[in-house]
């Protein structure tokens, strides 16, 4: 009995290692004489990426989250699109030309579909741009307001016409939240089908999404032009990075994002994974409530505030080097960039503490709001504020909020006095960062108002002259970085961890694009 007992365990235990020993499936295939052979078919080539955040929805017109664009980017195409060297190039479109200051015309490729087999015509560039321009209520709206109107020429024809001149074009049909939309699928099923089983045209389609859990997409193998190199995809969410480091070590992920310095030690010494850090053009920064009644109302109290935060000291010794410091939001390899606001800053807690005094301060509360989570070491750089700011004499109530929450209380412009962000430009012009400050995109988020500053935005807006343009761009930068409606800390870098089979370069732009992807 008990030798019976054995010869199971042995034989269960040697054909347990033929199966892990096997890393490909076989098949049966007969060659011309009609012989049998058995050929191993390739092993599923699988690429997961790990999130710190969940994407928040399936509509790209109505979400202001990078983080899925980051990932909503391989679902949809768009008429011209970046590459990771921020050349803006051909997508769908073939081409385009100027008809005069108010049209432009494009042309798209023949022979694209969507993921469920339909073609993409001009009717559904038309409907994808009419609905984020005249549809107020989506949060992608108001940068795209100047689109007039649609014209479909042809199948593969259409015209955008302007209210007023429009100089960046090609950047903002290039940004985030301009995928092209199916028509004939959304009109025929509803948006709430669409968001439930979304279909675009982009190199990778929809598979499922578990909230909070993960996003699985296939290759689109009819795409136009990209043949995928991943069977599948799977972006898995693990808010907690040192789960997130501990699955890559494991081999649970193969790359992920928003990795702090105190990791990084930890993954360059494991064999197989390494860091690898990117520019971006997001900046961590302060908004900062002009409203009145508000303690930072005072001019004189909100350039304090700058004076006493010691940037070099958030970038150096809280980053390990990881930013640059900066008095703008318009960093290098945007339109627009300054070039004495870049990598400068100002500190000076004595004069803090005197301008504290000449505005009469009496300790009033300031609230400083920051998300726990979002952006690399953000709760600890909301903690060495909160201390810098009360070593000048500051009385700083600091609230973490997590993710959702954090997002809801900006949406909804709830902001309080202090309110730490870090915004990228995904329009890569300088406006992006500044549309912030004029007074209507002001109202209710830091209630800021400068005459000078509204007339040069409104004037860049419409100038086709590119080298006047960024002057003016350059000029409200320095009329903010006065005024101070946000108070800019760093310019960020991110920190990406891989693993060494595969090859990733960052990208300004922050996206996880699949194609860019590859196995070594």
């Amino acid at each position: 009995m008990k030798r019976s007992y054995l010869l199971f365990l042995l034989f269960t235990a040697f054909s347990l290692l033929l199966v892990a020993c096997s890393n490909k499936e076989t098949a049966t295939t007969k060659t011309e004489n009609g012989n049998e052979t058995k050929e191993e078919a390739p092993k599923e080539q699988v690429l997961t990426i790990g999130l710190p955040t969940d994407i928040d929805t399936f509509d790209i017109h109505n979400t202001t989250s990078s983080g899925t664009e980051a990932v909503l980017t391989n679902m949809f195409s768009y008429l011209y699109k970046r590459t990771d060297q921020l050349e803006v190039q051909p997508d769908l479109a073939e081409s385009h030309k100027i008809i005069d200051d108010k049209t432009w015309e494009f042309k798209l490729k023949p022979g694209i579909t969507f993921h469920n087999g339909d073609p993409l015509t001009a009717e559904d560039v038309k409907f994808t741009f009419e609905r984020v321009a005249k549809d107020t209520s989506l949060k992608r709206n108001s940068y795209f307001v100047n689109f007039e109107e649609v014209e479909v020429i042809d199948e593969l024809t259409l015209r955008i016409h302007t209210k007023e001149t429009e100089p960046l074009m090609l950047n903002r049909i290039s940004r985030n939240g301009l995928g092209i939309l199916p028509k004939k699928y959304i009109e025929e099923n509803g948006l709430d089908t669409f968001l439930k089983n979304p279909i675009g045209s982009g190199p990778y389609q929809f598979v499922e999404w578990v909230k909070d859990s993960h996003i699985t997409f296939k290759p689109y193998n009819d795409h136009f032009e990209l043949k995928p190199e991943w069977d599948k995809v799977v972006f898995r969410v693990i808010p907690e990075t040192s789960t997130r480091v501990g699955e890559l070590i494991a081999g649970g992920i193969d790359l992920t994002s928003t990795i702090p310095p105190t990791e990084w030690d930890r993954i360059n010494d494991n064999e197989g994974t390494s860091i690898t850090e990117g520019d971006t053009t997001r900046i961590m920064q302060l908004i900062v409530r002009h409203t009145e009644g508000s303690v930072t109302s005072d001019p004189r109290i909100r350039e304090a505030i700058d004076l006493a935060i010691n940037d070099e000291v958030l970038v150096k010794h809280i980053n390990k080097g990881a930013g640059i410091p900066t008095q703008t939001g318009t960093p290098p390899g945007v339109t627009g960039a300054h070039p004495t606001l870049n990598n400068s800053f100002v500190y000076d807690p004595e004069r803090a503490k005197e301008l504290l005094a000449e505005a009469g301060y009496n300790g009033a509360e300031i609230n400083l709001q920051s998300p726990n989570g979002r952006y690399t070491l953000d709760s600890d750089v909301a903690q060495i504020i909160q201390t810098m700011l009360e070593e000048v004499g500051f009385k700083v109530k600091l609230e973490l909020m997590e993710n959702s929450h954090y997002l809801d209380v900006y949406d909804a412009r709830q902001n309080k006095e202090l309110f730490l962000i870090g915004l990228s430009n995904s329009l890569f012009d300088g406006s992006h960062a500044l549309e912030y400050f004029y007074t209507e995109g002001a109202k209710g988020m830091t209630d800021y108002s400068n005459p000078e500053f509204d007339e040069l935005f409104a004037l860049s807006e419409k100038n086709m002259n590119l080298e006047e343009r960024e002057q003016q761009l350059q000029k409200m930068q320095e009329i903010v970085a006065k005024d101070l409606p946000n108070i800019n800390l760093y310019q960020m870098k991110t920190a990406y961890a891989i693993r060494d089979h595969i090859t990733f370069d960052a990208s300004l732009t922050e996206h996880f694009y699949i194609p860019n992807i590859h196995r070594k």
